[in-house]
């Protein structure tokens, strides 16, 4: 459990000024909050955003780092590499899937703003183009800020593996396992790599009655809030706290799918990332 304050972190006023002319939400009530435009080159902002590191969850191939992250003309990229190099925490023999492998054969990076900004509702917004290969496992979620998984609560805006779009929602449900809301796409039906070569927007309308998630104003799935509540008598609702969202291009894994026969790098490309808020 965290025991620091939810930060909201507001965006300088000249970057409001630069895109209060252009709100396309303002005659809904929205302000924009915080953006990220990746309109730097080098590194993404530190200010904004941190990294996970090492072998992180669901058993995926690809070992986080921060180099794999990069802003060039306007654009994030987390760049997938197939590379080889020791696995600094190998243990021989070990349990842990995370110290039982002798090496590292896949880098890449996790983004997450956790410690740095996290909302309570509002509307948020991704434009991105992502790779539908074999084995590659893009996503653009949040997590909330107090318990552990899956109490906390999850929103998966974005996620692909293996063929199919997902929009997911999960809270805690009986016997200590998740409880996922999900509603799953087809490529093949989407436009398959046709779909996938283009840039496209998702979006989360949060409200404290439901949560509404899209690609390209097309509504994916919607879950009322009341229904998200933990399942452990608690009465904790995790998706009336704040969230962190994170950004991160993964590989294989539980769900990723086989990589073996695809060619690296694999590139998750975001154009910018927004929150809009409710004045």
């Amino acid at each position: 459990m965290r025991d620091e304050q939810p930060v909201v972190e507001f965006i300088p006023a000249w970057d409001l000024n630069q895109f209060a002319k252009n709100n396309p939400y303002e005659k809904e009530g929205y302000q924009l909050v915080w953006a990220d435009e990746f309109n730097r080159d080098g590194q993404p902002d530190a200010g904004k955003w941190r990294y996970e590191e090492g072998f992180v969850r669901n058993e995926e191939f690809q070992w986080y780092q921060p180099q794999n992250a990069s802003c060039r003309n306007g654009q994030l990229t987390i760049e997938a590499k197939r590379e080889q190099k020791a696995n600094p925490n190998y243990t021989a023999g070990d349990k842990d899937w995370r110290k039982n492998r002798p090496a590292i054969d896949f880098t890449s990076s996790c983004m997450l703003t956790e410690g740095r900004a996290s909302w309570l509702y509002g509307r948020f917004e991704l434009r991105a183009r992502i790779d539908i290969r074999n084995g590659i496992w893009p996503a653009w979620w949040t997590l909330g800020i107090s318990k552990p998984w899956p109490a906390n609560g999850e929103i998966d805006i974005m996620e692909y593996y293996r063929g199919k779009l997902l929009a997911n929602i999960a809270c805690l449900g009986n016997n200590n396992r998740p409880e996922w809301y999900s509603n799953t796409f087809n490529m093949d039906s989407l436009g398959g790599s046709t779909w996938a070569g283009k840039f496209h927007v998702w979006r989360m309308d949060w409200t404290a009655n439901e949560i509404a998630l899209y690609v390209d104003n097309v509504l994916l799935n919607k879950v009322r809030v009341e229904a998200l509540t933990n399942k452990d008598g608690s009465g904790f609702n995790p998706f009336k706290q704040p969230h962190y969202m994170l950004l991160n291009l993964a590989i294989g894994g539980q769900n990723g799918g086989d990589p073996a026969q695809t060619s690296f790098p694999s590139l998750f490309e975001v154009d910018y990332v927004r929150v809009y808020q409710k004045k």
